[in-house]
């Protein structure tokens, strides 16, 4: 499917399924938020990479206006619908602030590999116990797809981006176990070195050399 969808850039990733919390405060998006929550109807959020518009966004739909404030910004919930690809941006729409584009919706597949999963869920554990921190998430561990978690994985903006073009499930599973594997090892060596900095100044019981190891002793 193609259509025209208005399109708020933001320098973030939106995955399809996420909650995202904003606050409105320009004019051109006043107008967008007011529209689209009249009329029930989503609007797209672009990823901004590298100061610009990246081809892939989240659709996303205002579920909640939660306060409005007298100078006519406002507080609003969103969820992501599904992920696009920008064809084309329309600067100027006719009779609006906002700007738009024609996008289309390529083919998702959201079955994943559940072996693969039960990996991908094990190492974040072990990245997070790392890390001292907890995290817990809305749905059970059988549930949770690479969407659901990977904002909690440390990727960075542009591999949250490559990740949001990855249109197969298992691909998106494989991704983050690729990039959780490369970063425990760094948070073990991390660890390993506080330690050493603790000990430093330490009364430290340490085994000494034994000289009778030494071969060839006269």
């Amino acid at each position: 499917m193609t259509n025209f969808i208005p399109i708020f850039p933001l320098n973030v990733v939106v995955f399809p399924s996420e909650e995202l919390n904003l606050h409105i405060f320009e004019p051109r998006y006043k107008q967008l938020i007011r529209e689209c929550f009249g009329d029930a109807k989503p609007f797209g959020i672009p990823a901004v990479i590298n100061k610009k518009i990246g081809d892939w966004g989240t659709l996303v739909k205002v579920q909640e206006i939660v306060k409005t404030y007298e100078t006519g910004e406002m507080d609003i919930r969103t969820k992501g619908v599904a992920v696009f690809r920008i064809l084309e941006i329309i600067k100027s729409v006719p009779s609006k602030l906002f700007s738009g584009a024609i996008v289309n919706y390529p083919g998702n597949d959201l079955s994943g590999n559940e072996e693969l999963m039960k990996k991908v869920l094990a190492g974040l554990k072990e990245m997070h116990r790392l890390l001292k921190v907890s995290k817990h998430y809305k749905k059970p561990e059988s549930a949770l797809t690479s969407y659901d978690i990977a904002h909690h994985c440390g990727l960075s903006l542009e591999e949250e981006y490559e990740m949001l073009g990855l249109l197969q499930e298992s691909q998106r599973q494989e991704y983050l176990k690729r990039h959780i594997n490369k970063i425990i090892p760094v948070l073990n060596e991390t660890e390993n070195l506080k330690e050493k900095i603790k000990m430093n100044g330490h009364f430290r019981n340490l085994s000494s050399f034994d000289f009778d190891d030494i071969g060839g002793g006269q």
